[in-house]
């Protein structure tokens, strides 16, 4: 195909090698190049390869710029793309703090080009959806909104990289908590379905963050967040649980509730005159596909970095905010399982499913 995109990755190894896998299997993006400190990894020989992302962006003519680097790094990279003229893939979370949201998002504008940020879940039809179901009245009113995550991770895990497990390093943000990085889709997606896009669209955050594991940030945390307009957001989200569960949304309302599994891409509509609920799924759009798709023909973003922005201000609350408290040790199990050891923590599935449906804090429901 002629006139392809030609795309740069910075971050080629991890999750950022599923990027170069998409670039290669699209017809109208080419890889031209990648930057990873680390080697670029199996790549075609005509692509270009350096040890740098910066070093990759000023030396090549670039559409498009996907950053798959560690957060410190984001909003510099990012500003540095859309100044050549790229557009930009950056990924989640996107930047460490509210100033920095604000000065890329005017980058952008001032560049007219575009960041869309790699918050998988907003790719999916399936989270307009939960939030026209929520506003039809088929649950009623709606009380509040709801976020469960459930996942495993090993002490392995927090020592992936030198900045695994911290919230920040030699004064630099790197928010690798539960709620800001293993489990950020949780956050956004509710944010999304619940309306809130910017900064001003929080207006309280109520944190109360644990930890299980031997770190620096919170392993197993609850939240709940007040919104502009009076609706709240309660996210109850571990990586300390026995066993894996898809996350979801939850929407409350006075006569139902809905269940949205963004992993899924699947709603699940609860009315208490229904014996049973009613499931629908959904087609999901790659990101990459969608900012192409916005550069040759003007469709819309997905997951604008103007979209993230409530969830960087509540990111931004946890990294500056007091450290977690460590989970008492009665609580904690300790399992060895294929060479790698895990922490979890007794009754956190319903401590956590407790936040999402009564919007209250572990705190407040004197729970862990």
């Amino acid at each position: 195909m002629t006139n392809r995109l030609r795309v740069g990755v910075a971050g080629v190894h991890g999750h950022g090698r599923g990027h170069v896998d998409t670039v290669l299997a699209a017809p109208d993006l080419e890889l031209v190049a990648v930057a990873d400190p680390r080697g670029g990894g199996d790549v075609p020989s005509s692509t270009r390869e350096f040890a740098d992302a910066v070093a990759m962006i000023d030396a090549v003519d670039l559409d498009v710029v996907v950053l798959s680097t560690p957060i410190p790094t984001h909003a510099g990279l990012a500003r540095l793309a859309l100044a050549r003229g790229a557009h930009v893939l950056l990924e989640k979370p996107p930047v460490a703090s509210v100033a920095d949201h604000h000065a890329l998002v005017s980058a952008t504008d001032a560049a007219s080009r575009a960041v869309q940020v790699g918050f998988q879940s907003l790719g999916s039809a399936g989270v307009a959806a939960t939030a026209d179901a929520a506003a039809s009245g088929a649950i009623g009113d709606v009380l509040h909104y709801g976020a469960v995550g459930l996942w495993t991770r090993s002490e392995e895990y927090w020592r992936r990289a030198p900045w695994a497990g911290h919230r920040v390093i030699d004064g630099r943000p790197v928010a690798d908590g539960v709620a800001t990085n293993p489990l950020a889709h949780a956050l956004a997606t509710a944010f999304a379905i619940a309306g809130a896009a910017a900064p001003d669209d929080v207006v309280g955050i109520d944190a109360d963050l644990r930890r299980a594991n031997d770190i620096a940030t919170d392993d197993t945390s609850s939240l709940v967040v007040e919104l502009r307009g009076g609706a709240k957001v309660a996210a109850g989200l571990a990586v300390t649980a026995p066993t894996r569960h898809e996350p979801f949304v939850l929407v409350r309302g006075t006569r139902g509730f809905l269940v949205y599994v963004y992993t899924l891409d699947t709603l699940h509509v609860h009315r208490d005159a229904a014996a049973l609920p009613r499931t629908y799924a959904f087609e999901r759009t790659s990101l990459l596909d969608n900012l192409a798709r916005h550069v040759r023909d003007g469709d819309d973003l997905l997951a604008p970095l103007a979209r993230t922005g409530a969830f960087t201000r509540v990111l931004e609350e946890i990294v500056t905010g007091p450290p977690p408290a460590p989970i008492a040790s009665q609580l904690i199990r300790i399992e060895a399982s294929d060479g790698e050891t895990f922490r979890t923590v007794i009754g956190v599935e319903e401590a956590v499913e407790r936040v999402a449906w009564e919007a209250r804090t572990f705190r407040d429901l004197g729970v862990l």
